[in-house]
């Protein structure tokens, strides 16, 4: 049957005394058992339970009932009154248990039994990361700690089946795989890339299928030296003109900052995209800083309010402001915002009673306020009755001074029960508008006082007394309760309390106590206390619930959460000793927790959390970790379904307090009194079904979320300044069985406030260390200023700044550090001591003249000085640690005209004999004098040189995605020699394997989303590229961690670009364009990624490879091209196709160019010595030793190569490029392999023609060891003479200067310079310059345009970025390198880069722009600019 919801209303209320009627005669014995509803399964579990008024004797028990199964928790026999809790062994499950607890009531006359859900659950473990800083710079090393507990804090020993990281491109970059904690804390690390992407990176610690994640930032940054902060209002009201704001700015050590605050403040117009712009309206205020580093402003705000453009303005102020510090001009900017709020008062009903009683009046107070809390005086406010929608106007109230107004009115007469007071300052009530300013009104209702029964609302009350502060740990607590009776039996009764204590939805407290209660026919109220021990275990919150039965047979209770103070059990601290301290001073940092524990300290630069303040490990963190925190419900699952009620008339339904306080707490009840009105009622055979009710069910699901005495020591008199660290402490420490360890360090030189970490676990617990700082503060410091580097002949003004942050004044003297690199010429009038007062800074000077090439050191010491010297009227003081600061900083001295390298290589094998090579090194007529230096190497290995210089193979910029993969390839190549030789030791494989995982980040840029890389990551996809990298990385897996992914995609990619045909198409540039030439660019590219398939393994069953030589196969008979011959030898080669392979080294044998003792290949006759003859001989190389059975005639042939091959290695190990070097040294590596013995020794003797020598001693134990000795006569005649069995690499490198040379080659470059010479210092000029090509062909490879700046100038890279052709600009050092990709014949491109002189260098000379290019490094131009101010 249907029945409308106003009838259900209407049936239900009518529905009166609905109880004794249920339950029959409740005066006898009633029963409550409570329990959590949610109970973590393996652990212990506490229930409560009362009987009262037993009037016989009577078994009460409690069983556990799963299934079929039942567990007897309790039975006892009970005569009298029952208060008591008890605990058990929950059982232990998988996920989730939905069982029953089910109470037996049993006597002769009397049985019940009343059954209740309830869940046993097991929570996950909890796992944090923590990272050592928030953000990163490209190329610093991301430190970070993972931890796992269980749900207690407990730390677990937990095996991680991958931890990996991803950068913002979602690329893993980083990988662990099976990792665990053997001492509790896992610790790794891993450096990120120069050139790493900037944005949001993920760690990710994997533990069966959950995944625990961390951020944190990569981006370029300097750190900030102080931190602007700003106090506003969260919230202001539009009736108030003024805000109140405090500008503060502090530097990191505490000093506070001089300088000037501008402070803006805005409202912003609200902005649709069909709406042209609008500008907001802001205002904006400068303020000086304070002496304190404070400056506080008042802002009228007048201006943003009730405009005609009101309801287009956001409700929120934006304030910005930017502090400038004197003296640098150094900006920190710090934005916040202040919600509008349209409440300009408030109206309150104060001292009003709870109930009222017939015929007495009712009597109170209302009180007006403003917003902010002014009391309103002389204010009219109205008190009426009733529904805010049908009121009545009892009183019209004018306030007093203090805005307060005393009311008195009657009590409502029979039937009401209830009256609903209600204040306003509108007489009637009124919907505020939007935007519309208001009054806040106030509503109060005060119910009829009358005796209580079970069929009566209950107006009697618990409630529990709150706390300010949380609880601290470790404390007693007073809890204390307030009862308020009423209505009950006049007469005396007790009635008992009953509290309960819960922390993280767990019993762990409990007690009950007896209150008496006086006769009386008034309202009885008094207090009940109980005292709480504070245990860390009770951390985060405590919810403490009380409850009672009344002689009305109802149910009152009351319930509070209370904070808990965040401790733990391990109890950890820090302390540093001293706790002050200057740059480079010794300091003890003493670590205490519990016994045995091993703690993960951390100390970061307090600059770092300055940029970014996330991701700090701190107490709530760990908190936020715990499955349950504090209960507000419990699961639907473990509700307990309910019966339709058969009632007679007349009966009242009560509101659902006691269920909803005990649900809140996460608490079920099974009893046989009513804390619930039922879910339906039969009345005459019709059911009426309350309106469903949709509980909301919050809890924390546990799912893990990633966070980030001794003696005195000697103090210092001077400070040497050169540690800066970021991260200073980041170590595993054991605290051992005392339970404190002292760890001595070393202060860093930054002038900062540390800040630290450190938490510690142990079999008790985990720890966490309230947070302790060390501020390290020089009382004055030196600062000097010197350009990076000069020419010879170039002088300039050395200046040294003294800043003195001293509340005193000091007598500083100034000292340079003598020296015989070069003089200095006092330039500050020969006064090199002065005053110096608080926060006051003085600049000293010399003139510096070097007098030796190369790097030069210049130390200059500051020292404070007794002196009777009196100083702004007062006497100078001297600090008592920190009285000297040296500085030390270093200039290179450059010699004049360019530089130029010659090097000579030889593979001598002496066979058991002697072998001898005579040599002779010139210089030419021009070599500018000074700059010559020559050097003799040798080495047991061809690719010790190389192995030598694995960062530096070239001295080339490789700032593109094909010259970053050439420079990584090379390690690959050397590593699996050396490992397959049984040379490879700990340390080069992890030097090596450093720059392969450097160069895999790095590659990570240039790849586009569909797994193919172009040269900078842009435009089209590369197939010379990507077959490379996917070559490259392929090798690279046995070493470092590549994702699978990442090499999938990239084969995938090129496997779409094959044609049916099986050649490969051709997108993108080759990467020398001299490769082209009499044949198919397709077969060339089918010939490299075929081969690249078959070196990483894949068969030539494979499809796709089977394809491919098959395309290659039909172009074998037609090759004019000596490149792609010798690439198609070497694919063969791979493939194990003998036939082919034999026919096409026979061509090549026949046009290979012959010389004593070596061999060769060219791609033309007028190319002997290119990078492309490097690279076609490598492939021939490879070619020859890619064979089932090499026989001594392959091994003769092959050393015939190698011989010339090392004759075109540079000073560093590589060749003329990249591809060359790549190529070169892979098939030397295989070379290399082939021959390697383990056993002979040689001597090497190098001879000049005066007869002064050296000795170099070759043998199995050094044959990797680089030997070098400097060349004193040159130019002149050498000998070289090895005897021994064993082969040396021996290699004369001549370095030298040349006027800037002017011969035209294909390429030419000219450069003008322009500039306003009217300022003495600081001027900014305009280098004007164009390049061009002349050459054969159509068009270049990709051009390097290397621009030198002149001594003491800087430039902005990105201005060239913009301009046209240009692919890229880095900055080194002095150098501006500008990526072209590709000139056209004949086709002049102009270009303009403005420099700015920072330091005034005299006699300043010109400097070089040398253009070249990158992959025919013989094709280059240089010319020279300087400034017309000269």
């Amino acid at each position: 049957m249907v029945v409308s919801q106003v009838h259900i209303r209407r049936r239900l209320l009518l529905a009166s005394f609905l109880l004794l009627s249920v339950y029959g005669q409740t005066s006898g014995p009633y029963f409550m058992v409570t329990f959590p509803a949610v109970i973590e399964s393996g652990f212990r579990a506490v229930f409560c339970a009362s009987l009262l008024k037993p009037n016989e004797t009577l078994q009460m028990s409690v069983y556990l009932v799963h299934g079929n199964q039942s567990r007897t928790l309790f039975q006892e026999t009970v005569e009298k009154d029952l208060h008591h809790c008890f605990d058990f062994e929950a059982p232990q499950v998988e996920g989730e248990s939905v069982q029953e607890i089910k109470v037996e009531i049993k006597g002769e006359s009397f049985k019940m039994t009343e059954i209740r859900k309830v869940m046993f659950k097991s929570f996950v473990t909890l796992t944090f990361i923590q990272t050592d800083k928030p953000i990163y710079n490209p190329g610093q090393t991301v430190n970070f700690r993972i931890v796992s507990t269980d749900s207690h804090l407990v730390p677990l020993k937990q095996k991680y089946s991958t931890v990996f990281l991803q950068d913002s491109n979602h690329n893993r970059i980083g990988q662990w795989t099976n990792v665990s904690s053997p001492g509790l804390i896992l610790q790794l690390s891993h450096e990120l890339n120069p050139e790493a992407p900037q944005g949001e990176y993920q760690l990710t610690a994997e533990i069966g299928d959950r995944l625990i994640p961390h951020q944190f930032k990569v981006k370029k940054y300097i750190l900030p030296k102080f931190e602007v902060t700003l106090k506003a209002p969260e919230k202001h009201s539009i009736g108030e003109e003024e805000v109140k704001l405090e500008v503060c700015g502090k530097y990191t050590y505490g000093q506070p900052v001089p300088g000037q605050a501008v402070v803006q403040v805005c409202r912003r117009f609200r902005q649709h995209f069909y709406e042209p712009h609008m500008i907001s309206p802001c205002l904006s205020e400068t303020v000086e800083m304070g002496q304190n580093g404070c400056a506080f402003l008042v802002i009228n705000i007048s201006t943003f309010m009730n405009t005609e453009f009101e309801n287009k303005l956001d409700d929120q102020l934006q304030l910005t402001t930017t502090l400038t510090e004197d003296g640098t001009g150094i900006s920190m900017m710090k934005s916040d915002g202040i919600r509008l709020s349209f409440q300009i008062g408030k109206v309150e009903i104060l001292d009003s009673p709870k109930n009222f009683e017939r015929e007495k009046s009712i009597e109170g107070r209302i009180k007006v306020t403003t917003f902010s809390g002014t009391p309103i005086p002389n204010k009219k406010v109205y008190l009426s009755e009733g529904e805010w929608w049908s009121q009545t106007l009892l009183l019209n109230l004018t306030t007093d001074s203090n805005g307060l107004a005393n009311f008195s009115v009657p009590s409502p007469e029979h039937p009401k029960t209830e009256i609903i007071l209600r204040a306003s300052v509108n007489p009637e009530e009124k919907y505020h508008q939007y935007k519309t300013p208001f009054f806040s009104t106030a509503e109060k209702r005060i119910q009829l006082l009358q005796p209580a029964t079970s069929y009566s609302p209950v107006f009697s009350e618990l409630s529990i007394e709150s706390s300010e502060e949380p609880f601290k740990c470790d404390a007693e607590i007073t809890i204390t309760i307030n009862y308020y009776i009423v209505g009950e039996t006049t007469e005396s009764h007790s009635i008992d309390l009953m509290y309960i204590v819960l922390s993280k939805g767990a019993i762990v407290h409990h007690g009950h106590e007896t209150v008496e209660v006086e006769e009386s026919t008034d309202v009885r109220k008094g207090k009940v206390s109980f005292k709480l021990s504070v245990q860390a275990e009770l951390a985060p919150v405590v919810q403490v619930v009380v409850y009672s039965v009344l002689p009305s047979e109802n149910i009152i209770v009351a319930s509070k959460n209370f904070d808990v103070e965040k401790c733990f059990r391990n109890k950890v601290s820090l302390q540093f000793s001293p706790s002050k301290s200057v740059p480079g001073e010794k300091n003890n940092l003493e670590v205490s927790a519990h016994p045995g524990s091993l703690c993960g300290l951390s100390a970061v630069d307090q600059s770092v959390f300055i940029l970014e303040s996330v991701n700090h490990l701190n107490a709530e963190k760990i908190f936020n970790l715990l499955p349950l925190a504090s209960v507000s419900s419990y699961p639907y699952t473990v509700e307990d379904q309910q019966e339709c009620l058969h009632v007679r008339p007349q009966r009242d339904v009560r509101v659902d307090h006691v269920y909803s306080t005990l649900k809140g707490v996460g608490l079920k009840m099974a009893t046989n009194l009513v804390v619930r009105h039922p879910r339906c009622l039969v009345y005459k055979g019709v059911h009426y079904h309350r309106e469903p009710l949709f509980v909301a069910y919050r809890t924390n699901l546990g799912l893990p979320i990633a966070l980030a005495e001794f003696s005195k020591i000697q103090e210092p008199i001077e400070t040497v300044r050169k540690f800066f660290p970021e991260t200073w402490i980041w170590q595993l420490l054991e605290v051992g069985d005392s339970g404190s360890v002292q760890l001595p360090v070393t202060v860093p030189d930054t002038i900062t406030t540390w800040e630290t970490e450190a938490f510690c676990v142990s079999s008790k617990g985990l720890g966490l260390a309230p947070p302790v700082q060390l501020t390290v503060f020089q009382p004055f410091f030196l600062e000097l200023s010197l350009p990076y580097s000069i020419i010879r002949g170039e002088v300039f003004e050395l200046k040294a700044t003294v800043f003195n942050y001293l509340s005193k004044c000091i007598m500083v003297k100034v000292t340079p550090a003598p020296s015989s690199d070069y003089t200095l010429e006092p330039s500050s009038e020969g006064e090199y001591s002065s005053c110096l007062c608080a926060n006051g800074r003085k600049t000293f000077k010399w003139t510096l003249i070097p007098s030796v090439l190369g790097v030069v050191n210049v130390t200059v010491s500051a020292e404070a000085e007794q002196s009777q010297t009196v100083c702004d009227n007062e006497i100078v003081s001297v600090p008592e640690r920190g009285r000297i600061d040296t500085v030390t900083r270093s200039l290179i001295v450059q010699a004049e005209g360019s530089e130029k390298t010659k090097s000579q290589s030889w593979l001598l094998c002496p066979q058991g004999n002697s072998v001898s090579e005579e040599l002779e090194l010139t210089l030419p007529e021009d070599v500018i004098e000074g700059s010559a230096r020559a050097s003799v190497s040798v080495l047991g290995d061809i690719l010790g040189r190389a192995l030598k210089n694995l960062d530096g193979l070239l001295k080339m910029p490789y700032g593109c995605g094909e010259q970053n993969i050439a420079i990584l390839a090379p390690n690959i190549y050397i590593l699996q020699y050396l490992e397959n030789t049984e040379q490879l030791t700990s340390d080069i494989r992890e030097r090596a394997t450093g720059f392969l995982k450097s160069g895999y980040q790095r590659q990570l840029n240039y790849k586009h989303i569909s797994g193919g890389y172009s040269t900078f990551g842009r435009g089209e996809e590369n197939t010379w590229l990507t077959a490379f990298v996917l070559r490259t990385f392929g090798k690279a897996q046995h070493f470092i961690f590549i994702d699978p992914d990442i090499i999938n995609s990239a084969k995938q990619w090129l496997i779409n670009m094959q044609r049916s045909g099986g050649c490969f198409i051709q997108q993108g540039n080759l990467f020398n364009n001299r490769m082209k030439g009499g044949v198919n660019d397709e077969v060339t590219i089918t010939a490299y990624i075929t081969a690249a398939f078959l070196e990483l393994g894949i068969t030539v069953r494979d499809p796709v490879v089977n394809k491919g030589l098959l395309c290659l196969k039909s172009s074998v008979g037609n090759l004019t091209n000596t490149y792609t011959t010798a690439l198609l030898a070497y694919t063969f080669s791979l493939a194990g196709e003998k036939e082919i392979r034999e026919q096409l080294l026979k061509g090549l044998d026949n046009v290979a160019i012959v010389g004593v003792g070596h061999l060769h290949w060219s791609q033309s006759a007028l190319e002997e010595s290119g990078s492309l003859s490097v690279e076609i001989s490598s492939y021939v190389l490879l070619a020859v030793l890619t064979t089932g059975q090499l026989t001594a005639a392959d091994l003769g042939y092959a050393n015939r190569i190698v011989s010339w091959l090392v004759k075109q290695q540079n000073p560093y190990g590589g060749f003329s490029s990249t591809q060359d070097t790549v190529v070169a040294l892979q098939a030397l590596a295989l070379y290399s392999t082939k021959v390697f013995s383990s056993e002979g020794s040689s001597t090497v003797t190098v001879k000049s023609a005066d007869g002064d020598g050296h000795n170099f001693d070759v043998n199995q134990n050094n044959k990797l060891l680089y030997q070098e000795r400097s060349l004193q006569d040159v130019p002149g005649k050498f000998s070289i003479d090895v005897k021994g069995s064993t082969c040396v690499s021996v290699q004369t490198a001549l370095f030298y200067n040349v006027p800037t040379p002017t011969e035209i080659s294909t390429l030419n470059i000219l450069a003008k310079t322009e500039g306003n010479c009217t300022k003495s210092f600081g001027h900014t000029l305009k280098i004007e310059f164009s390049v061009l090509y002349n050459g054969e062909l159509n068009s270049t490879n990709m051009i390097i345009v290397d621009i030198k700046l002149l001594s003491g100038f800087t430039a902005d890279p990105g201005e060239l970025q913009t301009q046209f052709m240009v692919n890229r600009v880095d900055s080194k050092d002095d150098h501006i390198i500008m990526y072209i990709e590709e000139l056209k014949r004949d086709n002049p491109i102009s270009y303009y880069l403005h420099i700015k002189q920072m330091l005034p260098v005299k006699n300043l000379k010109p400097a070089v722009i040398k253009v070249y290019d990158y992959y025919q490094t013989n094709d280059q131009s240089e010319t020279k600019y300087t400034s017309p101010c000269v």
